[in-house]
Formats: structure tokens, sequence, C-alpha cells
């Protein structure tokens, strides 16, 4: 009988493989590597995008993109500024004291002063291609020291191109002073300089430029330099307003702030 011949179990060394049968799984050759006894069962990495950066670019993006819309619309509105006096050179309306007339201005013995006073203001519009027009004008005279004398108004009105309207209106009060303002009215009253006085008209304006209308912005018409003396029996007295000079503010509100 034939010798039979069988293959040996033992794997080749030098690197190479025993041969295998069919259907055997071939085994992975001895030492082995780390990604061989790791990397299978180890899931693939893969980088996750990090949200906290886009949402950093998308508000850098943003506060850039708001901060040009801003620079074009004040760009926009200084070229509109510019143009606007270019075609019609605006000039601020002008205020003047024309007559201010005491009737009435005396402390009583028990400190209340009563007041009676006719009042007349120029306004001048100096502009040839604007007109404002004004609400109804709140009136108040005080004292250098803030005591409020009497107060009155002037109805709502069109000021035309280059047009000068005199306004008449009566300035009335009768309130209770500390001893310390009633003295001091008494005194100036009696004194050869009169008693000085302040004028502030408020009141919201609108100016018209052809078919360019303007919302409506506060204006304050501070007077000062008037100097009123107290009237002797029944005739009134004329107080000096030759010195009188006016300032005119407008007065811009945004938000809570007033400018």
């Amino acid at each position: 009988m034939a010798d039979r011949v069988y293959p040996s179990a033992k794997p080749a060394t030098n690197g190479s493989t025993a041969p295998t049968t069919a259907g055997a799984t071939a085994n992975p050759s001895f030492p082995a590597t780390k990604a061989q006894l790791y990397g299978a069962s180890r899931p693939l990495y893969r980088p996750q995008p990090n949200r906290h950066r886009y949402r950093r670019s998308c508000c850098c993006s943003c506060c850039l993109w708001s901060t040009v819309a801003i620079l074009v619309l004040i760009l926009l509105a200084a070229v509109a500024g510019a143009v606007v006096y270019v075609l019609y050179r605006p000039h601020r309306p002008t205020f003047t004291v024309s007559s201010l007339k005491v009737s009435t201005l005396n402390v009583t013995a028990s400190s209340k002063l009563i007041t009676n006073i006719n009042l007349s203001v120029s306004a001048k519009n100096p502009n040839k291609k604007i007109v404002y027009t004004y609400d109804p004008i709140s009136i108040s005279l005080i004292t250098n020291d803030g005591v409020d004398i009497g107060d009155g108004s002037f109805g709502s009105f069109v000021h035309g191109t280059k047009n000068s309207t005199v306004l008449k209106t009566s300035i009335t009060g009768n309130q209770d002073l500390d001893d310390t303002s009633a003295g001091k009215i008494k005194s100036a009253l009696k004194s050869k300089n009169g008693l000085p006085l302040k004028m502030k008209l408020e009141t919201k304006v609108k100016a018209k430029m052809g078919a360019l209308k303007t919302p409506k912005l506060r204006i304050r018409v501070t007077c000062e330099g008037i100097k009123a003396t107290a009237p002797t029996g029944k005739t009134a007295t004329t107080a000096s307003t030759s010195n009188a000079k006016c300032k005119v503010d407008f007065r811009i509100k945004i938000w809570k702030w007033t400018f």
C-alpha cells in the first residue's frame, strides 16, 4: 500500500502564509499590528461642524451689514440735506418783542402777585421759498430768579414767505409767592431800572418747501433784556424792550432725549 502525505499545519515562517483549505478563513500574520487589532472595531472618526463658530460668523455678518446700512442712510441724509440747502437756502424765523404794556403788576400785603400785561410779538419769516405753519404758542413771563409772572398764548397761524406777522395777547397771573420772592419783586418794581423779565415761547412748527413737507418740530423762543415797571394809578406803563434779544432753538426729540 502507498504511503499518504499529510500537509503540515505549522504556519510558514519568514512572512509566508500557509495554504488554506477551501472555505477556511485566513488568520492574520503574527505579530498583529495595532491597526489590525483595533481598526476593525473602532468607528470611523468624522469631524462635527462647530455650531458656535457658525453662530459667531452669522452675528459678525449681521453687525457688518447693519453698520453698512446705517452709514448708507447717513450718507443719503447728508446728500439730501445738502440738496435742500442749495435749492432753498433755509433760515430760521426771527422773533422780536414789539411792545409790553403793564396794566397791573402788584404784590399785595399777603404776598400775592397780580399781573395783567398786554404783549405784542413780531414774527418774521426771512425765507423766499419756505412757508412755516405754527401750532398754538404758549407764553410765559418769568423773572431772572425763575419766578413766574404770568402766562398767555397765541393762536396757530401760517407764516408765508418774506412775511412779518404781529402777534398780540394778554399775560395774566394771580399766584401766591413766598416772602423772599415777594420782597425781591417789590424792591425791583420800586427801583428805576425796573424788574428784569424773560419771555419764553414754546410751540411746534412744520416747514413746507414746494411739495416737500417736514414733520413737526418743537421750537422754543427765549427773549431776555426786558425791564418792566409798575404802573402808577390807572395808566399802563410801557416796559423797556430796546435791549431785548430773542433766541430761536429747534428742539428735536429722539426717543427720550431732546436736543
